[in-house]
């Protein structure tokens, strides 16, 4: 009775609409089953698309999970309770939430054409380039991304990273092993299975990103989400609806296996540290 609200919560807003997203994908507009919708995926807008979303996603999430990794390792090393690993940890858990158009919002005002560190360093001879890089996938997209990348990769991996044992190391030592002795054979592959687990969390978490992509590129569809958007709101593609849900049920299938390979390397690192 306790976990009955959960399952009518995940029904309702995961479950419900995933049937739809599936049964949709298959059916042509006079609701009879059809392939087509999954075979115009072969197109090479939807397919540049996807591209474009997986380059966008594996990028950021390696260099959050690089970044937010050592950020955690760094975390580790203040004094626990302490005044800043305290404050580095709730910035991270905020910041991580920080996303959208108010996300967005914040990148235009800050580095747009007409943003105040643009003009700042405007003023003293430094120019950011022409101002149209921001809304571009492959630079403002990353960069963006990115941003909210690495707190996630923080709250997600410092867990882990907390849980390396003093004695471990202490071991190492004793055995006339060196640091990097001890991240190569201890450290390293403790950490590796939940590293590579948080990557493919943040990869996933960028891959079906889009409030903020939405906010930023307002011209084309170079990622899947706006392109899956572009056939429910377009005004001059009519009837792309069930094109849409195929392309969705990719991207359910993407995330599935993604997040199927986190839950498995999470409960290798589980066993690594006895939880």
């Amino acid at each position: 009775m306790g976990v009955l609200p959960f399952f009518a919560y995940t029904t309702i807003f995961l479950l419900i609409p995933t049937l739809v997203v599936a049964i949709g994908a298959f059916l042509g507009k006079d609701n009879t089953f059809t392939t087509s919708n999954v075979r115009a995926l072969s197109q090479p807008a939807i397919v540049s698309s996807l591209e474009h979303s997986v380059i966008l996603s594996a990028v950021t999430s390696v260099v959050g999970a690089v970044v937010g990794g050592l950020l955690a390792y760094a975390v580790t090393t203040a004094r626990e309770g302490g005044t800043l690993r305290r404050l580095v940890t709730s910035l991270c858990g905020v910041l991580a939430q920080f996303g959208g158009v108010t996300l967005a919002f914040a990148f235009i005002a800050t580095v747009g054409l007409q943003g105040f560190l643009t003009l700042r360093l405007q003023s003293i001879g430094v120019n950011l380039g022409n101002s149209t890089w921001l809304f571009e996938w492959n630079k403002g997209l990353m960069l963006v991304y990115t941003y909210f990348q690495i707190p996630l990769m923080l709250i997600v991996f410092l867990p882990a990273v907390e849980g390396l044992r003093p004695q471990w190391r202490e071991a190492a030592e004793t055995l006339g092993g060196s640091a990097w002795d001890y991240w190569r054979r201890v450290g390293g592959p403790i950490l590796a299975p939940s590293f590579i687990g948080a990557t493919l969390l943040l990869f996933t978490n960028a891959f079906s990103a889009y409030a903020t992509a939405a906010a930023l590129v307002s011209q084309g569809s170079p990622i899947l989400p706006l392109n899956i958007a572009g056939t429910f709101s377009s005004e001059v593609i009519l009837g792309q609806e069930n094109i849409g849900k195929a392309m969705a049920l990719a991207m359910v299938a993407v995330v599935a296996v993604v997040m199927t390979l986190y839950a498995l390397l999470e409960r290798r690192t589980s066993k690594w540290l006895g939880r």
